[in-house]
């Protein structure tokens, strides 16, 4: 039951009760006052009746002239009791009158008060008020019918009724504009309370309600504004950390009491390869033991302050700290390239110790050899020839190493200009003109009209092509042949060259790029070459924005190319 009818039938139930109440209470003082006021009135025609009647008088006839008179019933009783005179009854009815003697209000009278009572009548009837008064011969009373004042009384109490249920009618009336004066604003309260608890903020209650009713909609409206500033604070600061946790390179993951994952950045994602939208269980999360043994012990209340972990091929660094409650927060970073440039480091090392140690100790042994007397004037030239040949083989790593580390660190910048690939390809020909004679190798272009200029560094071109041709010379047979080509590519434009030579095993396509890799090692240092050639290529082709690709079959020949972007724009 709503609250306008609730105060609708508690306000019908008060009003009918008080007019219940009202009439019962009307009825009984009315008549009780009636009663009173009959009394004290038929005392007086009591003791008028008693002042007048005097013997010899007949006292039936006085009680008939002064009954008929008053309008009331008469009756003079002697001192024995018997009815002498009655202004209802005469002769032989007077006579057949029972004796009065033990009547209530003729034994008060007797004994010289004033005797009242009301009982029914014998001989008239109905109820009658009896008053009774002494006299010098006997008692003197009056009688009226209660009927009249039960008349009355009834009257008085349908009056007070029909009053009542008007009164009730327009209490109704208004208690209905009462309730819904106050039932409505509680209404609408309530139901910005329940938009409120729903997470609708923006709902406020008017403020136009009177008394205490609108001082809790201004409460409840100051609440709602106080909600919603704290909770878009609150939504600002877990945007804010969701923003900073997900640009975080670490992996973060956040465990609750429920073994839930309730928070997962991007880089936790990628690291651990999962496609679960949170919250989740921690039983979709990889079953690496170093992982579930971390989590076991920070759901326990243990930190875990580093481990390792190898996921998906990833070297993992792992942390993990108890959080709220027997909750976890673990931190991953990921390693992978860390261990793969030290890695690399370690090679580097190695292979510059390893290219540079045989030079050295051809050179060391030769040098030794010479600082003795035991050689003749052919042997020394012929050790000098060696010293110089490893000296410049030594001086070719070095310059490499340099031009690479310059490249690599950004210390070099391309310094792009119109160049015409059919010159920059002659040039880088000619140093090999003589080599490929000797061997009968054939040295072609073969450039795409729709290509034969691009915007690109000169020097740098030149060093590409020229370290490509070095390559194709080194590794093609007798008869062979070496072309340097370019083509149109989808926003660039495509230079390289392609040999008849003796190919590359697929097993090594993919590594040729990597500094000091070689396919055939002996045949790579007796031809001279560093290992570092294809790899100054790739970061030159890189340095333009572009890149470097390479395609082989064994016993056919490679096609090594790099792909330069028009406009050129310079890698940051």
């Amino acid at each position: 039951m709503r609250l306008a009818q609730r105060l609708l039938l508690w306000s019908t139930i008060v009003i009918t009760a008080l007019i219940v109440v009202a009439v019962l209470l009307s009825g009984r003082r009315l008549r009780s006052r009636l009663v009173d006021l009959t009394v004290s009135q038929l005392t007086r025609e009591a003791q008028l009746v008693s002042a007048i009647w005097k013997p010899p008088m007949s006292p039936d006839s006085l009680a008939d002239a002064i009954g008929g008179l008053l309008g009331h019933r008469i009756t003079l009783i002697d001192s024995t009791g018997r009815v002498i005179g009655d202004s209802e009854f005469s002769g032989a009815l007077l006579a057949g009158l029972q004796n009065h003697a033990t009547r209530p209000e003729v034994i008060l009278a007797r004994g010289g008060r004033v005797g009242v009572s009301m009982r029914p009548s014998p001989s008239a009837g109905d109820r009658e008020l009896y008053v009774a008064v002494p006299m010098t011969s006997g008692v003197a009373r009056v009688s009226i019918s209660t009927l009249a004042v039960d008349r009355i009384v009834e009257g008085a109490r349908r009056d007070v009724f029909l009053s009542g249920l008007g009164a009730l009618l327009v209490a109704l009336a208004l208690a209905a504009l009462f309730s819904r004066e106050v039932s409505a604003p509680v209404v609408e309260l309530r139901d910005v309370a329940i938009a409120i608890a729903d997470g609708d903020l923006s709902r406020r209650p008017a403020l136009t309600a009177p008394g205490e009713v609108g001082e809790l909609a201004v409460a409840i409206r100051r609440m709602s504004e106080q909600l919603e500033s704290r909770l878009t604070a609150l939504q600002d600061d877990d945007a804010l950390l969701g923003a900073l946790v997900d640009s975080l390179h670490e992996g973060v993951i956040a465990v609750d009491v429920r073994r839930q994952v309730v928070r997962l950045n991007e880089s936790g994602r990628r690291m651990l390869v999962l496609r679960n939208a949170v919250p989740f269980s921690v039983d979709l999360l990889p079953r690496d033991p170093v992982l579930r043994d971390a989590l076991a012990q920070a759901l326990s209340g243990a930190a875990v302050e580093r481990a390792e972990m190898q996921h998906d091929g990833r070297t993992l660094a792992l942390t993990a700290r108890p959080f709220r409650e027997r909750g976890a927060v673990l931190a991953l970073y990921d390693l992978t390239d860390v261990r793969r440039l030290e890695a690399v480091r370690r090679d580097f090392v190695a292979n510059v110790s390893h290219e540079l140690k045989t030079p050295l100790t051809v050179i060391g042994g030769f040098a030794e050899t010479l600082a003795t007397d035991a050689v003749t004037p052919e042997q020394q030239q012929t050790f000098l020839a060696t010293i110089r040949t490893n000296t410049w083989r030594m001086q070719r790593i070095v310059d490499d190493l340099l031009d690479l580390s310059r490249i690599e660190s950004g210390g070099w910048v391309p310094s792009p200009e119109r160049a015409d690939i059919e010159g920059v390809a002659q040039e880088a020909f000619q140093p090999f003109n003589e080599t490929a004679r000797e061997r009968g190798v054939q040295l072609v272009t073969a450039i795409d009209p729709t290509a034969h200029e691009v915007v690109a560094d000169p020097t740098a071109l030149r060093q590409i092509l020229s370290n490509l041709v070095e390559n194709a010379v080194r590794h093609t047979p007798k008869g062979g042949r070496i072309t340097i080509f370019s083509r149109t590519g989808e926003g660039g434009v495509w230079v390289g060259v392609r040999d008849t030579g003796t190919g590359i095993a697929p097993t090594h396509l993919s590594r040729i790029f990597e500094r000091f890799y070689r396919v055939d090692v002996g045949r790579s240092r007796a031809a001279g070459g560093t290992g570092l050639g294809l790899s100054i290529v790739r970061h030159l082709a890189e340095a333009h924005g572009g890149g470097a690709r390479a395609e082989s079959v064994v016993g056919r020949g490679t096609t090594v190319e790099v792909y330069l972007p028009q406009p050129f724009v310079t890698r940051s």
